[in-house]
């Protein structure tokens, strides 16, 4: 077994393993598993109750129902022609890769999702066919869960696949396991993105600077030939103000990362206590481009359903 693997099954995964880790009460066992690697849960400060790392993955019983919250929010399942695959926009379709993700992050748009009934790989076949038929498909995502959460050998077999589709030219991954397991970017991994024919885009999940360990930034480094962007989502007590976002990008930047999109909330019911105004959004926004250069401000957007609305 691998050092990522054995790490993701030492995860705290419940209540009471969070409680004698972090030394607190505050962790409840509810509908959304717990899930949080040793490589993040080191990065939290213990004695900090509302440490911005702990906040997204602390599972508490919601208090605060809202409407316009729903279990489903982007209604991924009502886009998918194919079983495992998603087809929002033209040129592009998304595969549902993993059911697997390497934490579980409380505001997760996808904890309600049929993953049972959509995975790309079982569905291989029908998968292969619908985007062959499809000449002006030119780009892949590989998305889940989390498409890290599968071993280098089914990935490399998943890659492999992709490439021999001819009108393909991109690659494009999206991952959080990275971030908060960087024992995951091994150097097969590292290897097997840096050969393909395929242009590849790696884009990350970070939410904080503070997640961005000394382990990721060395490993991270390694990915020369890979285009890497960065996609946070705009959480309520955790990176909901200027200093924080700014801190992020600068942070990023020195890794070799840009910027790409900050998400406002998907709202998906439980996660009501992370939601940001439209109002303050587009005010850290101005205030992100006055401390910024341009290329170092993500883009403000929210997904609607078949749509990804940017704003800024």
């Amino acid at each position: 077994m691998s050092d990522w693997q054995n790490n993701s099954r030492h995860a705290l995964k419940s209540a009471d393993q969070c409680h004698d880790f972090f030394k607190t009460s505050g962790f409840e066992d509810n509908h959304f598993p717990i899930k949080i690697p040793l490589e993040f849960a080191n990065l939290i400060d213990k004695n900090n109750p509302n440490d911005p790392l702990l906040t997204q993955v602390i599972s508490v019983k919601n208090t605060q129902q809202q409407t316009g919250f729903s279990l489903s929010p982007l209604e991924d399942e009502q886009h998918a022609p194919v079983a495992g695959l998603i087809h929002k926009y033209p040129n592009r379709v998304l595969l549902i890769t993993s059911r697997v993700c390497a934490i579980h992050c409380q505001y997760c748009f996808r904890q309600n999702f049929d993953y049972a009934g959509h995975d790309a790989i079982s569905n291989w076949l029908l998968i292969n066919d619908y985007i062959r038929s499809n000449t002006q498909i030119n780009e892949v995502i590989l998305s889940g869960g989390d498409p890290l959460s599968l071993s280098d050998e089914k990935l490399q077999s998943l890659i492999h696949k992709i490439e021999s589709i001819a009108h393909i030219k991109t690659l494009r991954i999206h991952s959080r396991s990275a971030v908060v397991t960087p024992s995951r970017m091994t150097k097969k991994l590292v290897h097997m993105l840096e050969s393909t024919s395929l242009n590849v885009v790696m884009v990350l999940h970070s939410n904080h600077a503070n997640e961005l360990s000394d382990e990721f930034a060395n490993i991270i480094q390694k990915l020369s030939k890979i285009t890497l962007l960065n996609q946070s989502v705009l959480l309520k007590g955790v990176n909901d103000s200027a200093k924080v976002l700014t801190a992020l990008s600068i942070r990023l930047f020195d890794l070799g990362i840009l910027p790409y999109y900050l998400h406002m909330l998907d709202k998906v019911s439980g996660a009501e206590h992370f939601l940001v105004s439209d109002e303050r959004a587009i005010e850290l926004h101005q205030q992100l481009q006055k401390k910024l250069s341009g290329y170092l401000v993500p883009k403000l957007v929210r997904d609607e359903n078949a749509e990804s609305k940017t704003w800024m």
